[in-house]
């Protein structure tokens, strides 16, 4: 009799959160991003909409596997990455469904939407080169195959092969150039490291300040962070470096880019609360606030830049399909471990 009232008091409360949920005025994202923006745009939905954000934050691979393990049991209505390649991954694992509103699609340049519907682009960066203004000049660069020049022998700076910003770089080239181009590019280029990888890439242009390099492959938005900070270190770092995007001749492909994005979840309970925050974050007034506050570039082309980032000036953007950073991760992951580069 004891076991009975027991079923019948969890099933009970197993309906109650069901039909507390199909009500419930929140959204539940599991997100790999970090950053203060982020909270100031929820908390900036939540005051315009009522609906409660919720948010878990661990890395990519952790929460796909959490959202694996959970099913159909998961709270998660919206998955967040700063790759493509782990959206291409949640895609590839079923753990997305497809967005197909139009409210949402209509706020993204075309190039940048996923050609499959199944993740929807919050903010791009393009992964740059920078150099110390005091010993390189701008002239003297070009594109990232160019890196591997003996000119820059003992002078390039970049953190680990482990990164995944610099593994998405390493699937671009294979996707664009070829495996064989690839392994030649990453074995050459470890041979004119300034210094064995380690660090963020914050530390790759510290390290130019400090003269312990004159090149390095960063992700554009650091230097707005740099150049934003009150620490007088870091903006002496950012002031210290001019900024390049490579493969803008005739015939390039043009700077590789990569995304933080936002998928809906399989078995999303509050859809309807996660479109809203979509079309919300993909709007003028999230885009503009990503740049500027975390210097990210806007996905919806009606959006402003910040000043910082507007000095940069504008950039032919690689247009290849992003899903590709994904398709050809394991061979990136495969080329840099062959390459000795740590």
């Amino acid at each position: 009799m004891k076991k009975l009232i027991y079923i019948t008091a969890v099933i009970l409360l197993f309906s109650s959160c069901s039909n507390n949920t199909k009500t419930s005025n929140e959204v539940n994202l599991y997100s790999q991003r970090h950053y203060d923006v982020d909270k100031m745009l929820f908390e900036r939905f939540e005051e315009l909409t009522g609906v409660k954000v919720n948010v878990v934050k661990a890395n990519a691979d952790e929460l796909l596997e959490r959202l694996k393990n959970e099913g159909e049991n998961s709270p998660a209505d919206l998955f967040v990455s700063v790759d493509a390649g782990k959206l291409h991954k949640a895609t590839e694992l079923g753990l997305l469904q497809k967005i197909s509103n139009s409210s949402i699609l209509d706020n993204i340049s075309d190039d940048l939407e996923d050609k499959n519907g199944y993740w929807v682009p919050m903010t791009y960066r393009s992964r740059i080169l920078v150099y110390s203004k005091e010993r390189v000049k701008a002239n003297e660069l070009s594109t990232y195959s160019d890196l591997i020049d003996e000119k820059w022998k003992n002078r390039i700076l970049v953190r680990s092969s482990s990164n995944a910003y610099n593994q998405a770089l390493l699937s671009s080239i294979v996707a664009n150039k070829g495996s064989e181009a690839a392994s030649e590019w990453a074995s050459k280029l470890v041979s004119n490291f300034a210094r064995d990888p380690k660090g963020s890439d914050r530390d790759q242009v510290k390290a130019i300040a400090a003269g312990q390099g004159d090149v390095a492959i960063v992700n554009s938005y650091y230097i707005g962070l740099l150049l934003s900070s009150d620490d007088e270190e870091q903006f002496k770092a950012g002031e210290a470096v001019g900024v390049f995007f490579p493969n803008q001749g005739e015939g390039e492909s043009g700077a590789h880019i990569n995304i933080s994005g936002i998928g809906l979840t399989q078995h999303a309970k509050n859809k309807e609360n996660a479109l809203k925050l979509i079309e919300f974050l993909t709007g003028v007034e999230a885009q503009t606030t990503y740049s500027n506050t975390s210097f990210e570039y806007a996905v919806n082309p009606n959006a402003k830049h910040s000043d910082i980032v507007s000095i940069w000036g504008d950039f032919r953007r690689d247009t290849l399909d992003l899903n590709l950073l994904g398709v050809h991760r394991a061979k990136a992951i495969e080329i840099f471990d062959n390459s000795g580069w740590k």
